[in-house]
């Protein structure tokens, strides 16, 4: 060991050499003082606060407990919630527990058990700043989702007594989206302040939000009292505030358009699915089958059928489901469709009103067949967990996992019907008998068989279509009467046997129809929806893509 210095010299700066016994000592009063910090007790004053009979100073307690962040502070907070926290009749806080009492102050256990204790009331105020004060604990959790919960009750609650822990927790976030939470809850409370630049800075950063109760807040510092008087006395704070709720105005159109569009899309791509087997069978059959609507239906049974087998037999396995359920739709619809064309609709090609009618009937038949089997009322398809919940975009528009799921699902399935069309035997054929039926008979096309299974194919996308709504709407045995005339108004405005037109009209009908439901109401849009396809229909009677081949020119 080496010398400091004489021992005079030591003696003299009462200065003791290092060793091992020392550096131990030294650390374990830093450990102490570590401990003592991580369960220091409450401040005397605020637990006086907290033993008034008065709402407002025991809000301030509560915030002041918020922000200390103790153990023991945490501790009173959740006695106050609980109705736990009680007043002696000496004036000291305690906490009741089932086996004794113990102090406020320093959790200590009280013996003998203070019997005259009253324990404190809470109103409704004093729950939501317990809230805001618990919300102030946790937002220093190592755990993202207690953070963002923290965060984001601190932003409709945060009061001026939180702000020393606010503004570290701010500084210390790395978490982009809680950093913005923080943010706006330190702006609304700056906009409290008594100082015109924090105010001002304040309105400034407020316009960054989306959130229209933040457009509101800012109004009301524009409005004017009986005196002409405005609620903001400073002409820069007004200033900033305009500002920012014009910008807040624009994100918030923004973010309107944007969900419509969403949504739009959302009810273009079931459209799609309903309609993309209808063109295949009208386009090659021309046939009106006002049944299509009902093999959706049983698309959608068939995914409920296999959810029952699931939880059942493979309760382990319930998320996936969906999965195993797309190729069962698509059979089964598929196995009724080519029966319904076997056994009825073969024997009325060439005449248009028997066929519409029969197939009325039938979709009368399997209403009535879904009732006597399954029941009358709807049945429940819950979503797998995978598909519950949604993501968080711009401006805080959420999009469903469900909803995007069905999106990409109908791009699936419109890539394996072109795959079909345009790269397979069977759908040159298909083709083929779309364009010219009695052309491609005389070429050795088998027609009797082409129609089959095109009406089995037709049948068993309607499926996919069941299956896919079955996520987003109520599955019963009239489900399908709903898509049946907006399944035709697609093949009608796209062009028959076009799946670019069935894309276009199928995407462009759910567009304007959640644009005009926004702007006129379900009815009215419904209505202008038909209005228009009648009247371009008109003007352009092959729809939007027409099909080329020799019967177009005669």
């Amino acid at each position: 060991m080496r010398c400091v210095g004489s021992g005079q010299q030591l003696k003299r700066s009462n200065i003791m050499p290092p060793s091992l016994f020392h550096r131990l000592r030294l650390l374990c009063l830093v450990l102490c003082c570590t401990i003592g910090a991580a369960h220091a007790a409450p401040s005397p004053e605020t637990l006086a606060k907290m033993a008034e009979d008065d709402s407002d100073s025991r809000i301030e307690a509560i915030a002041e407990l918020g922000a200390e962040g103790s153990a023991q502070s945490v501790a009173v907070l959740d006695a106050l919630a609980d109705e736990a926290l009680a007043l002696t009749g000496a004036g000291r806080l305690v906490i009741l527990t089932d086996t004794g009492a113990l102090d406020a102050a320093t959790g200590a256990a009280i013996d003998p058990y203070p019997d005259d204790a009253d324990a404190l009331m809470i109103n409704n105020r004093i729950r939501r700043a317990l809230q805001s004060a618990k919300a102030a604990t946790n937002i220093r959790a190592t755990d993202r989702s207690t953070r963002l919960a923290a965060a984001l009750q601190l932003r409709d609650g945060a009061d001026e007594a939180l702000m020393p822990l606010l503004e570290p927790a701010l500084a210390a976030e790395q978490d982009k989206e809680i950093r913005a939470i923080l943010a706006l809850a330190v702006a609304r409370v700056n906009l409290a302040s008594e100082l015109p630049a924090k105010r001002t800075r304040a309105a400034e950063l407020l316009g960054d939000s989306a959130d229209a109760s933040v457009k509101f807040m800012l109004t009301a510092l524009l409005e004017k009292d009986g005196n002409g008087q405005f609620a903001e006395p400073d002409a820069g704070v007004r200033a900033a505030a305009k500002a920012s709720i014009n910008a807040i105005e624009r994100r918030l159109a923004i973010a309107d358009l944007a969900s419509t569009a969403f949504t739009g899309l959302s009810l273009g791509s079931i459209l799609l699915l309903a309609a993309l087997g209808l063109a295949i069978t009208y386009g090659v059959m021309g046939v009106i089958n006002m049944a299509h609507g009902e093999l959706l239906m049983v698309g959608a049974y068939a995914t409920y059928v296999v959810q029952g087998l699931f939880r059942t037999h493979l309760p382990e396995y319930i998320d996936s489901y969906v999965i195993a359920a797309v190729p069962v739709a698509f059979f089964t619809a598929a196995a009724v469709g080519m029966l319904m064309e076997r056994t009825v609709i073969r024997w009325l090609y060439g005449r248009p009103l028997e066929t519409l009618l029969a197939t009325w009937g039938l979709s009368l038949v399997l209403i009535q067949t879904a009732r006597v089997i399954f029941g009358p009322q709807n049945v429940e398809v819950a979503n797998p967990a995978w598909m519950s919940g949604g993501v968080s975009t711009y401006a805080d528009i959420v999009l469903p996992w469900n909803r995007l799921v069905i999106i990409g699902f109908a791009i699936f399935v419109l890539l394996l019907v072109w795959l079909m069309m345009q790269k397979t035997r069977l759908g040159m054929f298909v083709r083929a008998v779309t364009q010219n039926r009695a052309m491609a008979g005389c070429v050795g096309v088998p027609t009797a068989r082409i129609d089959t299974l095109a009406f089995g194919i037709g049948a068993g996308i309607a499926g996919l279509g069941g299956c896919a709504l079955s996520q987003v709407a109520n599955v019963g045995p009239a489900m399908g009467q709903g898509y049946i005339v907006d399944s035709f108004m697609v093949v009608v405005l796209g062009g028959v046997g076009q799946l670019a037109g069935a894309v276009t009209a199928a995407m462009g009908l759910g567009l304007m129809t959640k644009i005009l439901e926004g702007w006129a109401g379900a009815v009215v849009a419904k209505i202008l929806v038909l209005v228009f396809i009648i009247i371009f229909i008109q003007k352009r009677p092959q729809g939007l893509f027409a099909l080329k081949g020799r019967f177009v020119e005669d």
